[in-house]
């Protein structure tokens, strides 16, 4: 299925007086790969959860495809929306294939477990194998794979890499892109990390106090667009580039 836009109108999310989403109105367009950063606490994940309705509006909407997603069931909008986070959450108890394929067999479908664990990069033998007999790169791979499994059109992912040690997080964002392109998808990128932003995402949303405080693409922010905000972050891969280079000189 051909992958959808996002819009957020007057989107406003409210825990008691903390607001935690402030107004926000933008849109994604359909197969497009945004980022969005920010410090701790700026209401990144929260936004993104209102996306699949994982947290409800105090105010505003969320469309998808031009349809409200408060329209119909949770449950069925999640079909279409894969949702990788930093905890992985497989089920102990189930094997890799199992996992896998549990969000088709709720609704009484089937997936090509197989074909799965090859898009991911996995051997296929794993299939069988428990979650505690991998290691946390290929727990992340086997939960990429179970949030595309039921043909998502869209992916969310929620600092999904943050556990993970430099390398491999480095290679899953790699995959992570690779698949975006290849299925099509309509990808949001939850990270405090503004090097992973820029050299992944097409398109750069700066939070912070609930609200969207820059919207660029990479290279503007590179070049030293986006306001002083963006620039703060967009500061420390730079320094560290520059320590780099010194270090080899």
């Amino acid at each position: 299925m051909p992958a959808d836009s996002i819009a957020f109108e007057n989107l406003t999310k409210r825990f008691g007086d903390t607001i935690a989403v402030d107004c926000v109105s933008l849109t994604i367009d359909p197969g497009s790969f945004v980022a969005l950063v920010g410090a701790s606490g700026s209401g990144k994940s929260t936004l993104l959860k209102m996306v699949n309705r994982l947290v409800e509006p105090s105010d505003g909407r969320v469309m998808i495809g031009g349809v409200d997603v408060a329209s119909g069931a949770a449950s069925a909008l999640r079909r279409g929306i894969g949702y990788v986070f930093q905890g992985i959450g497989l089920f102990p108890h189930m094997t890799v294939a199992e996992n896998i394929a549990i969000g088709a067999r709720i609704v009484g479908d089937s997936v090509d477990v197989g074909a799965l664990l090859d898009q991911v990069d996995l051997p296929r033998d794993v299939a069988t194998r428990m979650p505690d007999q991998l290691s946390g790169g290929q727990r992340q791979r086997v939960a990429i794979a179970r949030a595309i499994a039921p043909g998502a059109r869209i992916l969310l992912l929620d600092e999904a890499f943050g556990a993970l040690d430099p390398v491999t997080r480095d290679t899953l964002g790699s995959e992570i892109r690779r698949l975006h392109g290849e299925l099509g998808l309509t990808t949001i990128l939850v990270t405090h990390d503004m090097a992973e932003a820029l050299l992944l995402a097409d398109r750069v949303l700066v939070m912070s106090r609930g609200r969207i405080v820059a919207d660029a693409t990479p290279g503007e922010l590179a070049g030293g667009g986006g306001g002083e905000e963006a620039q703060a972050l967009v500061a420390v891969p730079r320094a560290q580039a520059e320590r780099l280079r010194a270090l080899a000189q």
